[in-house]
């Protein structure tokens, strides 16, 4: 271990047991809901470093990568490059097993939101939808092309990414698109990407490609229904916008 580095659970280290019980008493009486992000997360990170002062650590986080979300569901190895001190001036780490701890809440917000897609049909459900797809995809570093299969009673078949990108390009192929909905017995779909760069508005690579596989749906009776575009300013409907 480096000189002035501390073992994040050297169980010698006092525990800022004042401090703690303070944010835990406040959250308790006021509601978590009223913590401002980085004493939320705080108060998380308390469970995955038990001995040592945390708040610098999750403020680090946060400006690392500008918001809780975006922390939260920040790839596991740009997560392990954050670092901060501690009060008494010590190093502090992210290690593995912490930034898996985050991804589990991250992971565990994603699945609560597309529960309720499971049991309604989806064009029903269409604020639940944005919530769910901003949620998993607003904050991805990589383009990700995702694909949500339906039924004919446009109940949710199943949620599949079909590719990664680049941070400006997703690849998506019709026929690829047509194999799978087949293969899944799926008469309609929607189209989902992320733009990293924040920016929701489709260009016209997307557009013609989103054409293309309207194209190779038709003669299979395979429905498109939109292509949703999702980046941390919004989600575009491509649809809505008259793109297609």
């Amino acid at each position: 271990m480096a000189e002035g580095e501390a073992n994040i659970t050297d169980p010698s280290r006092p525990e800022h047991g004042g401090h703690r019980n303070r944010l835990r008493d406040r959250a308790r009486k006021a509601g978590v809901s009223t913590l401002p992000d980085y004493e939320l997360l705080e108060l998380f990170l308390f469970r995955s470093i038990p001995q040592r002062d945390v708040k610098p650590l999750a403020k680090a986080l946060i400006a690392r990568f500008g918001s809780l979300p975006a922390a939260l569901s920040a790839p596991i190895e740009d997560i392990l490059q954050v670092s901060s001190l501690d009060n008494a001036g010590r190093a502090l780490k992210i290690t593995p097993e912490i930034a898996l701890d985050l991804q589990l809440m991250f992971e565990a917000t994603r699945r609560l939101l597309a529960e309720p897609l499971k049991r309604t049909t989806v064009l029903s459900s269409w604020s639940q939808l944005i919530a769910y797809l901003r949620v998993t995809l607003a904050y991805e570093p990589r383009e990700q092309f995702r694909l949500i299969f339906l039924d004919k009673k446009n109940q949710l078949i199943a949620d599949e990414i079909m590719g990664h990108g680049t941070v400006d390009h997703a690849p998506a192929y019709p026929r690829e698109v047509m194999r799978r909905a087949l293969e899944l017995s799926a008469s309609n779909v929607i189209l989902v990407h992320n733009h990293p760069s924040g920016d929701p508005m489709p260009s016209q690579g997307d557009i013609d490609m989103t054409k293309a596989i309207i194209a190779a749906g038709k003669p299979l009776k395979i429905t498109v229904h939109d292509h949703l575009i999702v980046g941390r300013e919004g989600v575009a409907s491509m649809k809505q916008i008259g793109s297609i």
